[in-house]
């Protein structure tokens, strides 16, 4: 909505990673010259840790548009929980090899293969593995079993590990980790943004995206913005993007400090919120309910963790899951929050003109009926994305 507002050909804060946003933070420049002399080294691992949100996603898929496809095959690993087995099936996976059945020994011959004949015909392997956090100390083993396949002496596979702060505590401190320490050629922890860099990566953003100077950013609002978010990325866009929405719907050409204080105000409270509401309500709603009293519904029930298999977890099915529903409940809260706003602006409008309403007051309505519309769709589709979780979760336990 604000993107039509404002005249841009798309998002600038989406949180899913896009190289075509790719900032060069000073802690970004830091790793990718890490990366680099790693991937020149043309063996053992590179290691990128960083907190959730701080861009190593967006990191790598910059770094991949750099790297020549005729002369690098890349094979990429977004984990769960795996074990030993599960990570040497996976990785398989990753480079295209179909194996039939559970067989290890035969993965890894296929594997074996796959990395001379790469070898052969010139080119080198690098296998990216994020969220290596969730990786038993099995997998990581197996990874590091693999870095042994060589041709003569030249080494077949590099691996690139993206992790969370605890994978570098848990690389650093065990012991039974010891040889792939030895085998760790560059690492780099990404630090947030210091607060200077703010103000250059939101307008790098905007820019990519058409920004003309509308809305114009108040200078007041940078320092209180690395405040709160701490100089995270993602946190930034988050933040972004309800002070643009804000902007939009109170038709706003300057993006103010005290804006910035009422969406972190806002924000507080669908913390807070969503902290009171369940997770997953156990009844599931009736698909004919009304959208309103089936949320109503959902989230009056007490608060109780369903019991998922082994096998919905490793997936990640209800994190997914519980990730959207959350985000839909959020963004209904913000939408309707800005509503209310505008419906007081147009009820002290009306007072002010002895009742009666402003020239573009229609305009206004039928723009607010209008969100209320999608606001409603939206919350049908998370309806039916609750009853398709609980549908499956119940074929499962009946299977």
């Amino acid at each position: 909505m604000y993107e039509e507002y404002y005249g841009f050909r798309e998002r600038p804060f989406q949180l899913t990673p896009d190289p075509a946003f790719y900032f060069e933070s000073v802690t970004h420049k830091k790793a990718l010259s890490y990366l680099g002399y790693g991937l020149n080294q043309g063996e053992g691992f590179v290691v990128i840790t960083g907190e959730v949100g701080s861009g190593k996603s967006t990191l790598v898929a910059h770094l991949k548009e750099k790297l020549d496809d005729e002369r690098m095959t890349v094979g990429e690993v977004v984990t769960s929980a795996l074990d030993d087995d599960e990570m040497i099936h996976v990785a398989a996976r990753s480079f295209g090899l179909d194996i039939e059945g559970g067989d290890k020994a035969a993965a890894l011959a296929a594997i074996e293969l796959f990395l001379h004949e790469e070898a052969r015909n010139g080119r080198r392997v690098l296998l990216i593995v994020d969220e290596a956090q969730n990786l038993s100390i099995g997998a990581l083993e197996e990874l590091r079993m693999l870095s042994n396949f060589q041709l003569g002496s030249h080494p077949l596979l590099q691996t690139l590990l993206l992790g969370q702060p605890e994978f570098k505590h848990l690389l650093a401190q065990s012991e039974e980790l010891e040889q792939l320490r030895q085998r760790v050629i560059a690492a780099h922890h990404l630090e947030p943004m210091q607060p200077g860099e703010i103000e250059p990566y939101v307008e790098h953003r905007l820019a990519h995206v058409g920004w003309d100077g509308n809305p114009e950013i108040d200078g007041g609002i940078w320092v209180k913005l690395h405040k709160v978010t701490g100089g995270i990325p993602r946190k930034i866009n988050q933040v972004m993007t309800r002070l643009l929405l804000m902007g939009a719907v109170e038709e706003q050409s300057v993006l103010e400090a005290d804006m910035l204080e009422a969406v972190l105000e806002e924000m507080n409270g669908d913390n807070s919120a969503e902290a009171q509401s369940v997770t997953v309500a156990k009844p599931r709603p009736d698909r004919d309910l009304p959208a309103a009293d089936a949320i109503a519904r959902a989230r009056s029930e007490p608060a109780q963790q369903p019991s998922v298999s082994s096998e919905a977890r490793d997936t990640g099915l209800l994190d997914h899951q519980i990730e959207a529903i959350e985000k839909a409940f959020a963004e209904r809260d913000k939408h309707m929050a800005a509503m209310r706003r505008e419906v007081q602006k147009l009820a002290a409008s009306r007072d002010q003109a002895s009742g009666a309403l402003p020239q573009d007051a229609d305009k206004r309505l039928e723009a607010i009926e209008r969100r209320l519309d999608e606001q409603e769709q939206s919350l049908r589709h998370v309806l039916t994305m609750m009853i398709d979780y609980f549908e499956s979760q119940a074929t499962r336990a009946a299977a």
